[in-house]
């Protein structure tokens, strides 16, 4: 049976820190001219708003529903891009702060706050198809993805990149405490109750180690159009 072809078409990248998904799908999308959708972005926004209402770290646990539903979160589209509001505006550089991707894999230990986001984040496809990438796009927030992509790569290859995302120095020393901490990352999000990473089933599996970037990328779009061909008769345009 065909597929509805007015149906936006769902692409998921997920992978753990460093594996490259956002960076990845941004491309993946500018290419087949879809939405990107950062989920990583939504986290930060709803920490961001905690921070703001001064609760202090070690309260975050035991956060209610009424305090998560006090901020306005939404997106909107900006190009390719699904740019993240909150309250109905930029919220600024403090979205991507150190401090607030810190207390964001904190903040995502909580059920309420994954729950709180979720809603926030299937209204992707209120602006067509989209490429979502995270933790859980392909197991929990679109499990019915027609695409499910998971990136992984060395630890230390994860490291490099993060140190050089970040414009800190790569060397030796630099890269074993960023492996470190990226150990301690991925433990806490494959351990976690709530939608732990995993590689949802189906998922086509890359290892980006020793993949360049373009290579990655060309594979996945070759994969949505042999996807979408398959499944309504009509790949999408490159």
């Amino acid at each position: 049976m065909n597929r509805d072809r007015s149906a936006p078409f769902v692409i998921t990248i997920d992978g753990p820190a460093g594996s490259g998904k956002s960076t990845t799908a941004r491309e993946v999308a500018r290419r087949l001219g879809w939405h990107h959708l950062d989920s990583g972005a939504l986290y930060r926004a709803l920490t961001l708003a905690v921070r703001r209402m001064g609760i202090p770290e070690i309260e975050w646990h035991a956060l209610t529903d009424d305090i998560f539903l006090q901020p306005e979160i939404s997106i909107a589209p900006a190009g390719t891009r699904l740019e993240v509001l909150l309250d109905g505006s930029d919220p600024g550089p403090g979205l991507r702060d150190a401090e607030t991707t810190r207390l964001a894999s904190i903040l995502a230990k909580n059920p309420r706050a994954r729950a709180r986001l979720t809603g926030v984040q299937r209204s992707a496809l209120d602006f067509g198809s989209v490429v979502a990438d995270g933790r859980d796009m392909g197991s929990v927030i679109f499990p019915d993805a027609d695409l499910k992509v998971f990136l992984t790569a060395s630890l230390e290859e994860r490291a490099r990149r993060r140190l050089l995302q970040d414009g800190r120095a790569v060397d030796g020393r630099s890269v074993r405490r960023e492996a470190e901490r990226i150990r301690h990352r991925d433990r806490t999000d494959a351990t976690r109750e709530v939608a732990p990473l995993r590689s949802p089933p189906g998922a086509l599996e890359i290892d980006t180690t020793e993949v360049s970037f373009h290579a990655q990328v060309r594979r996945i779009v070759g994969a949505a159009t042999e996807a979408a061909g398959t499944l309504t008769g009509q790949a999408p345009e490159k």
